[in-house]
This record gives C-alpha cells, structure tokens and sequence, in this order.
C-alpha cells in the first residue's frame, strides 16, 4: 500500500465499469409522457371554466396512463414514475385518475 502512488484511487474509480442498475436515458419517457399529459390538461382547464372538464379529463387520462405503464413496463424502463413497491405505485396512480375523473364529469 506504501508503494501506491497517492493519486491511485482516483484513477481506480474512473476506470470502473457502470453499475447494473444505471441510468437508462429511455426511463424518462414514461414520466415525460405523463408530465406532458398533465401539463396539457392544466392548459387546457387554464383556458376558462367552460373547458375545465376537458383540462381535468386529460390530466386524468394521463394518471391513468401513469397506472398502465407502471403495470407493464419492465423496472429499469418504468423511471421516475417508480416510487414504492408496484403494486401502491399502480394504486395511488389509479386512484388520483380516477379521483380527477369523476371531478371532470361533475364541472360543467
């Protein structure tokens, strides 16, 4: 270990091959899909009281959509919608679409 130069744990760890479980780029398109569903319905709804039933139906549909693809995609492409075990993660994402669409069908 003296005969270590003292920079050799730095080069050691640049040299390391990735982990297992990194970061996949494609991950992000779920959670972009869903954001960008939202965002669509709270423009949508930001338009005026006579369109916020089609604004909060949208960012429902895309809570929903949340809830499918947390069902059925693979772990290391699922992302950031992945918070807990799958089973609340699909729960809560069904519960919170279902929730802002029975709240669209009651706005005029």
């Amino acid at each position: 270990m003296a005969d270590e130069p003292a920079h050799a744990g730095a080069s050691s760890r640049r040299h390391r091959a990735p982990r297992a479980g990194g970061f996949e780029p494609v991950s992000l398109v779920p959670c972009l899909v869903v954001l960008g569903g939202v965002a669509a319905g709270l423009l949508v709804a930001w338009r005026g009281s006579r369109y916020a039933g089609w604004g909060a139906g949208i960012a429902g549909c895309s809570l929903l959509l949340a809830a499918l693809a947390r069902l059925a995609l693979p772990p290391r492409y699922v992302g950031l919608l992945s918070s807990r075990r799958k089973v609340s993660d699909v729960l809560a994402f069904t519960v919170l679409g279902a929730g802002v669409l029975v709240l669209a069908l009651l706005l005029p």
